[in-house]
């Protein structure tokens, strides 16, 4: 026989191989639309016509830009029409997250990130958004008003959050995904990505969003969801594959295998044992745990299915002392977790932000895990996660003692009682409490008794009822505080940040943005300036009394500075800046957004002056 028969039988079989990858969760005749690779055409009856339909509310996010009180700059300003679209610029009926580029993970507030953090996972925040009408989705248009470009992924839910019945079973298929890219326009775009099929109808749309490559915030108007009431039928006609289809790194085949291996119970029992294990027997165990250091979560659960010399090092806990579980958010349940468990009896970092969300992590599961895995805890990451309640939070102030840094970052169904057991960590030095519900006694006790704090965020923390109590707590018992979140913080004056001020000599980066009952005519920020010589991050944004006196005193005292938001002052002229400049060498971030005195002109006369400052002049069109 011809060599190429063979050849021929080979090809077709991997080409049979591949279409089977791609179709790995359709049955015959739903060949999947993938984003890149198959297009099918699809056959609809005239009586199944298109719905399209516009979000009718936004149930959770990550972050925003705007206030908890009210409209302006908030993820709500997704649900419905558009509001701004087609006009292009920045406007306060949009949603806008709370930061971009790379600004924030350059201060002194930035966390250090987690080892084995798959590099396809790169999703910063998210919004979910439900639509009236359960649809097979066959397109989802983002109308982006403002530096578009941030959107990385889109995913699709079964479940109905309007079905009076709790689903038997949540799956989350993703529609649409791609790495961050740079889009050098910033006018307003509708956002078409060509998204895959799915076999179930859906009315819960998330979209997730790195902004990182943007030179400013993004914001968006709306979301269009088009979809058919009935299942399309679809034609076998499909284009040939494309082979970069076939990159293992493609996120949703990789980890979504891999998070499922992790839910089906496996021991080294059912393994082979051979003669040898050809060169491995003869590597140091500490090296072979070097090298798997370098795979991710899911790829030690295949690799634990090898031999069980493999299990044996899959398994052992050093490998578990960083744990980031967020970019497996989809699919984490109380069944991996309890199959984790006896691994990460040393785990040190631990991230379950946004897991455990519609029931996937019960609070018994989640207790049992910290019980058995909490003792040596020093990081918990659990931002996002509303199936915390305060038995979760009593857990961990009873099982992690030693527990450094916790972060509780838009929890914003903790009840306020809740809190009241955080105290009981003397050891803390990060808390970020952002959006949650927490009450002015339950946080004067935590400032009393956690007097090795170094960073704090109580940013839109609304529930505060007198932010000047809780300045003068600070400067009393937090002298070691290095970074401050009081992000439109709503009655801070002048009183409360002298007091601040003065016991917080280390202060490097203080948020003041939106803060209206801060006055520069009492002299506030001049003194500031002048008893917080170490500053590197200064917000000020949207205090229109910002002054030149106040720049002025800067330039003179804090020649660390790196980064200052003065959005929206009239002020402060561009000499003053120019001195601030001149004075301030390490200085990158500049906002002058909105400053009536700070034209176009003025802002291209410093850029070229000082190349090396980004200086951020924001419009409306």
């Amino acid at each position: 026989m011809s060599p190429v028969f063979p050849m021929l039988t080979v090809l077709t079989m991997f080409y049979y191989m591949c279409l089977r990858r791609r179709a790995r969760t359709a049955t015959r005749g739903e060949m999947m639309n993938s984003h890149r690779t198959i297009e099918s055409n699809s056959r609809t009856s005239p009586l199944n016509a298109e719905v399209v339909q516009y979000a009718k509310e936004v149930v959770d996010f990550s972050s925003h830009y705007g206030s908890e009180n009210s409209m302006s700059y908030t993820m709500w300003n997704l649900a419905g029409v558009p509001n701004v679209f087609p006009s292009s610029g920045d406007f306060t009926q949009t949603a806008v997250f709370r930061t971009y580029g790379t600004w924030w993970d350059q201060c002194p507030s930035a966390s250090l990130p987690f080892k084995r953090t798959p590099p396809n996972f790169q999703s910063q925040d998210y919004v979910e958004l439900t639509f009236e009408q359960q649809v097979y989705p066959t397109a989802v248009h983002v109308l982006e008003t403002y530096h578009p470009g941030a959107v990385i992924r889109i995913l699709a839910c079964s479940a109905n959050p309007y079905s009076p019945s709790p689903p038997v079973e949540v799956r989350w298929e993703i529609l649409w995904s791609e790495r961050p890219t740079k889009v050098n326009a910033s006018q307003a775009r509708q956002f078409k990505p060509c998204i895959k099929q799915i076999n179930f109808p859906t009315n819960l749309i998330r979209l997730e969003i790195n902004s990182s490559l943007l030179d400013y915030y993004t914001e968006l108007d709306a979301v269009v969801l088009h979809g058919m009431k009935d299942k399309p039928v679809l034609s076998l006609k499909t284009s040939l594959i494309d082979m970069n289809d076939l990159e293992d790194d493609d996120y949703e085949e990789e980890d979504g295998c891999g998070m499922d291996n992790l839910n089906k119970k496996f021991s080294s029992t059912a393994l082979k044992e051979g003669p040898n294990n050809g060169y491995f027997d003869k590597l140091p165990y500490e090296l072979i745990q070097l090298i798997l250091n370098h795979l991710t979560l899911p790829d030690l659960c295949r690799l634990a299915q090898t031999c069980k010399l493999l299990h044996q090092h899959c398994c052992d806990p050093l490998q578990y002392i960083h744990l980031n579980l967020q970019p497996y958010w989809a699919k984490l349940n109380d069944t991996s977790l309890e199959f984790l468990q006896a691994r990460c009896t040393l785990v040190q970092w631990l991230n379950l932000s946004w897991t455990g969300n519609r029931g996937f992590i019960s609070v018994a599961g989640f207790s049992r895990f910290l019980k058995v895995c909490g003792s040596e805890l020093v990081r918990l990451e659990l931002s996002c996660s509303h199936f915390l309640n305060e038995t979760c939070l009593e857990v961990i102030s009873e099982m992690c003692p030693d527990l450094q840094d916790l972060n509780l970052s838009s929890c914003d169904k903790l009840p306020p009682q809740a809190f009241n057991h955080i105290a009981k960590l003397c050891s803390l030095k990060r808390l970020i409490l952002y959006r949650t519900k927490v009450e002015q006694t339950a946080l004067l006790s935590i400032l009393n008794f956690c007097s090795e704090l170094q960073h704090l965020s109580l940013g839109s923390c609304v529930m505060i009822e007198d932010y000047d109590v809780i300045a003068s707590m600070i400067g009393a018992k937090c002298k070691k505080l290095r970074t401050l979140d009081l992000w439109r913080c709503k009655n801070i004056t002048e009183n409360g940040l002298a007091e601040l001020a003065s016991g917080c000599p280390l202060l490097e980066e203080l948020d003041l943005g939106w803060c209206p009952t801060l006055q520069s005519s009492t002299g506030c920020f001049a003194r500031l300036a002048r008893q917080l010589p170490n500053l590197q991050k200064l917000f000020l944004t949207a205090n229109r009394s910002v002054c030149d006196t106040d720049i002025e005193e800067l330039a003179c005292n804090c020649i660390r500075l790196r980064q200052l938001d003065i959005l929206g002052t009239r002020m402060v002229s561009p000499a003053s800046l120019r001195k601030l400049l001149e004075s301030c060498k390490d200085l990158s971030l500049l906002d002058v957004s909105f400053c009536s005195q700070i034209d176009n002109r003025a802002v291209l006369e410093l850029n070229a002056t000082f190349p090396k400052v980004f200086i951020k002049k924001s419009f409306t069109q």
